[in-house]
């Protein structure tokens, strides 16, 4: 009955609008022929709000007061060319201690390893990493308890900052902390217990008793009481203290001693295991004298080819979710263990490969490309009857083996089926080939090759074809063949076994799959020997990829099934507490809001920590009675990203400057734009970014149609070129949603003895200008001319913040801590205050004293606004009037300053949200800063203003409004500072309503809140600032009226700009279903049949009495009195529909290429035209349009009579670029451009012959009491 009125209702109100709508326009046409100056109605309306706010900002902010304040500084040139070697010789220099630091650790290893002895006690103990606990007296567990009970597992997380949340140096010492911050990111508000397969991370304590005492740890260098200066070890080593160390993001550490991990897979008392453990405990000296020679050493390690790895400070192994980390796996050990490598993997797919063996066979491939780097190249091919390439558009080639391509010759090694006889001849007829077409023609590693065979049986030798293609130039051979013999019931080993050691490689015989991980390794020490056996060749110093610390790569898709399975709950639990609130498309929409607002909060790396490794191979120096040539293992360190960009100053780079890092095969290694993260998980191919994949050119080509001037610049800088090149380039802002245009200078060269270059490109118009400071502004010329009393901390009160991620300066060691950047900055003004103070590489003194500068220019923001709008209005009533919350001001040398205005926040201080200083404090980094300087050249006499995006009329939103202030010095002018102010988008209506209701002296008859009239005012990008509907806020226009966006676009007022973004993640459907092969036999046809029928009869009855069954729900009496609670639910209760409307989606992450089209306002050439045309009588042109001046707004009111039209726009929402193929084959086709072969190729011996091992296989022992009773049964 009720659905019935509704329609009645909806019916009659068409109906009164469908016959009056017309009369209504008749009557708006007559009005308008009388009603010409509507146009310069809304001129005036489009000054006064530009006038209005123009003033206001000037008066909160003080602008006038700040240029006065820099009158007296100067503008400088900086040389491209000289900033660059600069900045190229302070990393080459970091990188060469980090360097020799390894090469001490190698060498004190070797030497070690010589003198070990043979008989190790089996009850000799080590510091084991997953099993430590901490004995250290002032980190109590009764404090984590506490801290427990009151915030639970996010605030333990935040003060913990375990390993792997905070900074480790491999991939995987990570926390569970921070997984759950991961997965559960969608907020759950129920507070039900989360997805049960997460394992609780907290480890429960021994006893209080068992805790070592206090008095038990000795100091005996005579420093500082700290246990990490501690060096008398605890008796029992399951014990050690450990303390939060600031420079190792506050880990508990001890820096006196190093721990071990090792891997699951590994069994930990073994001997061979436990020899290595024990001698390299003489690597701790080592470490310990690194350290102090080199403070900003971060972790130090020892990986061993045996398995496990010893690191240096010790720390407590986090082992959750699950512990993967295997030493030997990462890209710093395996590029040091071995030369780059070629490696074809053929695949035997015969029926006989079915079950079991096939299983084998995929966790044997998976476990060959784990072990292979972005130096690396692969291909897997699978052969029967045939030979063919698990992927079809990788046949007759080898790929390189990053991310992006491992993970999907992963994926396919899951779907191969199984079928026919294995022709062997052919297989390694076409592996061969294809080997020495790479050679001939010098492609891929163009070092070792190698073929992988993995079979469960030959018959053959196949001795002919070896003999053409691998022993032409005995005793060398160019290809290496390891053999992989998988099952039990395996009669014959001898010929399989042959092939691999005839060919200089290794043969392996699996049984089960844990055996996997640990048997496909044995090759690394193989393909390692030609190194061993040339120790006076040594190998280039292997710099990793960029890779983040806090996971494995293969957690990537795990994380993000965890996260939709607890989405999925929250939707069950949602519908079971209120089934007439759900509505699955509002939930999407919200889980998408939280998800970005938590990215904006947390800023997704938090989580991770970014970095690479250098690393050399150690090897084995001991004499054998017969010819060996064994890999001890791998010895490196880390070096954090984040340091790396320390030095390389980017305040000289000025705003919308930057500088990047870009290695040999032309991947970035350090670039603002690299966005390793997608809503806390890790991108499937984060680390294969090239360099061409983040430098857009504005040239409008189609997607990866790269122009030839970047393809030469790429070319230069890959090569390690010096050079400089000038390209008009698009950079997008605020989250792909604004974008920039213009001319930057490209400047590049090399850093000697890595496999990185350097680039700084700088915006053409400012990017060489610098504001200088006047000579009586200096730090020591202020102290020596007696200009200033009192200390400099003076400068320094108020409000006030500096760049988080700058080096002003910072100590070197591990003896000082501070709560923030700014009391550390505060600690050594005072020390800079004293006499005799010298400048040492602790602080960036051209840094600090521009800071100083800046800080005494800038003191008096701290006094509060007393200035007057009017005579009759003081000051706290025209702030309040407007709005204004904060006001600010930022420098070049990143100093923020800002003044809060308490009365107007009111119930926002409720609210728990980030001040403005915690989300704004990094200077000409802010999006606001960077929009104000580019806006500068538009209109030098304006502020730009925005608000967030799709906010809508939410309650407390800020418009945020900036200017920046340009020094000028002659012809040149520089950049300085730039002040703005935030303020409530409420006030902000209030006032464009209280304006635009107004006709001023001029008669009218229809304002802005008339009907007719629907008036709005957009930014530059075309997003709404103000509406007549509050809703509108922060949305796209051509969202709201598409039809009136492209007249916009026809005449010139705003002009598309197509950008690409080649990192971007989509979303595949996944397939629910159990991917395993079974055996459909007779009886479990029999079930399935039976399993149909007995759900048909369910589902038919619950069809028929379904509501005897099932009650009605009847909502409770809070529920009713609930004003949020609709009438009707959305959609029929059907169970069948219900079904489908509540299961989500179910997806995977994919690396994919996507398209967006950003606007901007056109030049005033084009839009002059537009704003001086007026509306149409007859809605062709609906609308007029005026710039707001003083700012990068227009105002634009529409005829509300007019009809909308369709029209089909380009939108700025990112779309999936199409290239009619997967785009991992798409850059196999296309993406062939040059790199460059870094490291050492050390890939043959006339030794190597000499060695007699080739390979293992699986012993099985008979029972005793099966081969007794074998003999009786034999017996007569």
């Amino acid at each position: 009955m009720r659905n019935l009125k509704n329609t009645i209702l909806f019916v009659i109100t068409f109906l009164v609008i469908f016959f009056e709508r017309p009369c209504l326009a008749q009557e708006y046409k007559r009005d308008f022929k009388h009603q010409p100056e509507l146009a310069t109605i809304v001129r005036n309306w489009a000054e006064k709000l530009g006038g209005e706010l123009w003033h206001f900002g000037e008066l909160v902010t003080r602008r006038n007061m700040v240029i006065e304040s820099y009158k007296r500084t100067s503008v400088v040139t900086e040389d491209g060319d000289a900033l660059l070697k600069d900045m190229a010789e302070k990393i080459k220099k970091m990188m060469d201690d980090k360097v020799a630091a390894v090469e001490r650790i190698m060498e004190v290893a070797e030497n070690k390893a010589v003198m070990q002895g043979d008989d190790v006690e089996p009850s000799f103990d080590y510091y084991n990493a997953k099993n430590l606990f901490n004995s250290a007296p002032n980190e109590t567990f009764e404090e984590q308890e506490e801290i427990e009970s009151n915030g639970g597992i996010e605030n333990l997380q935040m003060l913990r900052q375990n390993p792997e949340n905070e900074y480790g140096h491999g991939d995987y010492q990570g926390g569970m902390d921070s997984y759950r911050g991961v997965v559960n990111s969608g907020g759950s508000k129920y507070n039900y217990q989360q997805d049960q397969s997460i394992p609780e991370s907290e480890e429960k304590l021994p006893h209080a008793e068992h805790l070592p005492k206090t008095d038990e740890i000795e100091v005996t260098d005579g420093s500082e009481q700290d246990a990490q200066a501690s060096q008398t070890p605890p008796v029992n080593r399951r014990f050690l203290p450990l303390f939060r160390n600031p420079h190792f993001y506050n880990i508990p550490v001890n820096t006196n001693h190093s721990a071990v991990h090792v891997p699951s897979n590994v069994y930990e008392r073994s001997k061979e295991v436990i020899k290595g453990i024990k001698w390299s405990e003489e690597l701790d000296s080592t470490f310990k004298n690194n350290y102090e020679q080199d403070p900003t050493l971060s972790w130090q390690y020892f990986g061993s080819s045996t398995g496990f790895m010893r690191q240096f400070p010790a720390m407590i192994w986090s082992q959750e979710p699950v512990d993967l980390f295997d030493c030997r796996t990462r890209s710093w050990y395996i590029e040091a263990a071995s030369s780059p490598k070629d490696i074809i993997i053929i695949v035997d797919r015969s029926g006989s490969m079915t079950g079991m063996r096939r299983e084998i066979a995929r966790h044997v491939v998976n476990n060959i490309l784990d072990t292979l780097g972005n130096n690396d190249y692969v291909n897997i091919f699978t052969f029967s009857n045939t030979t063919d390439a698990l992927i079809e558009c990788f046949d007759n080639t080898l790929v390189q083996a990053n991310l992006a391509n491992v993970r999907a010759l992963k994926e396919a090694m899951s779907d191969f089926r199984t079928e026919q006889i294995a022709n062997f001849s052919l297989a390694l007829t076409t592996a061969f080939r294809l080997l020495q077409d790479f050679r001939e023609r010098k492609l891929g590693a163009q070092c070792n090759q190698a073929i992988m065979l993995i079979t469960d049986g030959v018959q053959y030798n196949y001795k002919e074809i070896f003999k053409e293609y691998n022993w032409q130039n005995l005793p060398f051979m160019p290809v290496r063949v390891f053999t992989y013999l998988i099952g039990r019931e395996v009669s014959d080993v001898r010929e399989v076994k042959w092939m691999a050691c005839a060919n200089q490689g290794y043969y392996v015989h699996l049984s089960t799959i844990s055996e996997v991980r640990e048997q496909v390794l044995q090759y690394i020490p193989v393909m390692a020997r030609p190194m061993v056996l040339n120790p006076t060749v040594k190998p280039n110093p292997t710099w990793s990829p960029v890779y983040a610390d806090v996971t494995d790569p293969k957690l990537t898709n795990w994380l993000w099934v965890t996260r939709e399975r607890n989405k999925q709950r929250d939707r069950f639990l949602l519908y079971h507490r209120n089934k007439t609130l759900f509505i699955p498309d509002e939930q999407d929409r919200k889980y998408v809001r939280q998800q970005k607002a938590r990215q904006d909060n947390q800023k997704d790396m938090q989580i991770y920590r970014l970095m690479t490794s250098v690393s050399l191979p150690v090897y084995d120096r001991r004499p054998n009675a017969t010819r060996v040539a064994n890999l001890l293992g791998v010895a490196g360190t880390d070096v954090p990203i984040e340091y790396i960009q320390r030095l390389m100053t980017p305040y000289r780079l000025g705003v919308n400057g930057y500088a990047f890092i870009v290695t040999n095969n032309g991947y970035i290694l350090i670039h603002p734009d690299l966005r390793p993260v997608f809503q806390g998980i890790l991108k499937p191919a984060y680390n294969r970014v090239d360099m061409l994949e983040v430098e857009i050119m504005d040239d409008d080509s189609e997607p990866r149609d790269f122009n030839d001037s970047i393809v030469d610049l790429r070319k230069n800088v890959v090569m390690q070129s010096k050079g400089h090149v000038m390209l008009r380039v698009k950079t997008h802002l605020d989250d792909l949603r604004r974008i920039i245009i213009s001319n930057r200078h490209y400047y590049y060269m090399g850093i000697n003895n890595t496999p990185f270059s350097i680039v700084i490109a700088l915006p053409d118009r400012y990017g060489f200008s610098r504001v200088q400071y006047a000579l009586d502004d200096d730090i020591h010329r202020m102290r020596s001319n007696n200009m200033i009393k009192g200390s400099l901390n003076q400068f320094f009160t108020g409000n006030w913040t500096i760049h988080p991620d700058w080096l002003y300066c910072k100590y070197s060691d591990d003896k000082h801590r501070f709560e923030t950047p700014e009391d550390e900055l505060l600690h050594f003004l005072a020390k800079i205050d004293k006499a005799g103070w010298k400048w040492s590489r602790e602080c960036d003194s051209k840094l600090i004293k521009s800071l100083v500068a800046d800080a005494k220019m800038t003191d008096w923001f701290n006094q509060n606004i007393t200035t007057t709008s009017t005579k009759d209005e003081n000051g706290h009533e025209f702030i309040k009037r407007f709005g204004i919350t904060v006001a600010f001001l930022s420098t070049y040398s990143g100093l923020t300053r800002w003044q809060d205005f308490p009365q107007n926040i009111g119930d926002r201080d409720t609210r728990d949200e980030p001040h403005f200083h915690q989300l704004h404090n990094k200077a000409i980094d802010e999006v606001w800063y960077k929009r104000a300087v580019e806006q500068h050249f538009i209109e030098p006499r304006s502020f730009v203003y925005s608000v967030p995006f799709d906010i809508g009329n939410e309650n407390y939103t800020v418009v945020t409004a900036s200017h920046a202030i340009f020094k000028e010095d002659g012809l040149r002018k520089a950049p300085a500072a730039v002040v703005g102010f935030q303020f409530y988008e409420s006030a902000l209506h209030t006032l464009f309503t209280k304006i635009t209701s107004n006709c001023g002296d001029i008669h009218c008859k229809r304002t802005c809140t008339s009907e007719e009239l629907y008036c709005l005012v957009l930014d530059d990008n075309g997003y709404v600032i103000v509406s007549d509907d509050r809703a509108d806020t922060g949305r796209f226009f051509g969202e709201i009226r598409a039809d009136i966006m492209a007249q916009l676009l026809e005449e010139g007022v705003y002009k598309p700009n197509r950008m690409y973004d080649y990192q971007a993640t989509c979303f595949r459907s996944t397939d629910t279903g159990n991917p395993a092969s079974r055996c459909l036999t007779p009886f479990k046809q029999f079930y399935g049949i039976t399993q149909w029928a007995f759900a048909t009869l369910i589902y038919f009855i619950k069809s028929t009495w379904a509501n005897e069954m099932y009650p009605t729900y009847e909502p409770d009496q809070e529920e009713m009195e609930d004003p949020h609670v609709v009438d009707e639910p959305p959609f029929k209760s059907n169970e069948k529909e219900f079904d489908r409307r509540l299961l989500i989606n179910k997806t995977r992450p994919e690396t994919c290429d996507q398209e967006m089209f950003l606007y901007t306002l056109g030049y005033k050439n084009t839009t002059g035209e537009a704003f001086n045309r007026s509306m149409s009588n007859n809605c062709t042109r609906p609308f007029i349009v005026q710039p707001v001046i003083g700012s990068n707004m227009i105002l634009l009111v529409i005829n509300n009579i007019c009809l909308p039209e369709p029209k089909a726009i380009l939108m700025p929402d990112p779309q999936e670029v199409d290239y009619n193929t997967s785009l991992i084959c798409y850059r196999v086709r296309h993406d062939a451009y040059p790199r460059r072969n870094y490291m050492s190729c050390i890939n043959r011996s006339i030794h190597e012959r000499e060695i007699e091992l080739c390979g293992r296989g699986t012993t099985l022992s008979v029972p005793f009491v099966l081969l007794l009773l074998m003999l009786v049964i034999r017996a007569p």
